[in-house]
């Protein structure tokens, strides 16, 4: 089991003071709850002495209102987390600096990373195609960005499982979250012929590579119902992109948490984010958990 799951790591989770952000911290304090952990509550503010060219001035009493501001959003967070989470242990921060980099600094030291997926800024797009996947691929813990109506805690989780020996992190995160929150667990592997010569395509044996696919996926869930027979495993393997795949899935099956891989058989982060968690995380209709992958002893 890998070293970030320590159970005894607090939850972080990002604040703003958006609407968005308030669902993440609703989301985050019933997390920590569930795992009896401390829930840390962050928001950044960023402020540059430097002076540039149309600088109006406002000075320290600017950076003081501002500074206000952000931590009445914080005080106001705490508050919705006691309601969501009664009980659950809260500590509240305001750190000097912008969003990534104080998330990436606070990820060293925590089991779970939560974020809104219109918030640290109010720019949706710029969440969910840089922060969100910059976090993702880098952040040392894993990554939960809340979306979907009312991200309510109920609905099996949907796991992505490509095939590759790195989607065993998000197998374990996704038995462990299906196991707490006493939900089945639905197991997709999706495969496609896109790399095949169209004129090849009549001469195989799309039964036999089905066979094949699904074979794969056993073998990468074989053991993990011995650790967790209270969970509930259904498994589909579907000729599909595996990102559509996906949020088929979660759709059709009302899910409560989507998780997937932040390295897999692309062997290139970017590349993987790019193609499958981008697409999930724009598109999922509940919240998506993004685990990377631990480098083994012999890696980086």
């Amino acid at each position: 089991m890998g070293t970030w799951r320590e159970r005894s790591l607090p939850v972080v989770v990002g604040v703003d003071g958006s609407s968005s952000a308030l669902d993440a911290v609703r989301w985050a304090a019933r997390e920590a709850a569930r795992r009896e952990v401390p829930l840390r509550l962050i928001s950044a503010f960023g402020w540059s002495e430097a002076r540039h060219v149309g600088d109006p001035g406002f000075g320290g009493h600017h950076r003081e209102t501002l500074l206000g501001i952000t931590q009445d959003a914080v005080t106001a967070a705490a508050k919705t987390a006691a309601e969501a989470a009664p009980g659950v242990e809260l500590s509240e921060e305001v750190v000097d600096g912008f969003p990534v980099p104080v998330l990436m600094a606070a990820s060293h030291h925590a089991g779970l990373l939560v974020i809104g997926d219109r918030g640290l800024g109010g720019f949706s797009s710029l969440l969910v195609g840089s922060i969100a996947i910059g976090l993702a691929a880098h952040a040392e813990c894993p990554v939960v960005v809340v979306r979907g109506e009312g991200s309510a805690d109920a609905g099996p989780v949907v796991v992505g499982v490509d095939g590759s020996p790195f989607s065993e992190a998000a197998l374990e995160f996704a038995f462990e979250a299906a196991s707490a929150r006493k939900a089945s667990l639905i197991a997709v592997h999706a495969w496609t012929d896109t790399v095949l010569e169209a004129a090849a395509a009549p001469l195989l044996d799309w039964d036999a590579i089905e066979a094949d696919e699904a074979r794969l996926l056993a073998e990468r869930l074989a053991g993990w119902g011995e650790q967790y027979p209270d969970v509930d495993v259904r498994r589909v393997v579907v000729r599909d992109r595996h990102a559509h795949a996906l949020i088929e899935q979660a759709t059709d099956t009302a899910a409560q948490l989507v998780v997937v891989g932040s390295h897999g058989r692309g062997s290139a982060i970017g590349l993987l984010l790019g193609s499958v968690s981008h697409a999930v995380l724009h598109h999922s209709p509940c919240p998506v958990a993004v685990v990377r992958a631990e480098p083994s002893p012999a890696g980086p």
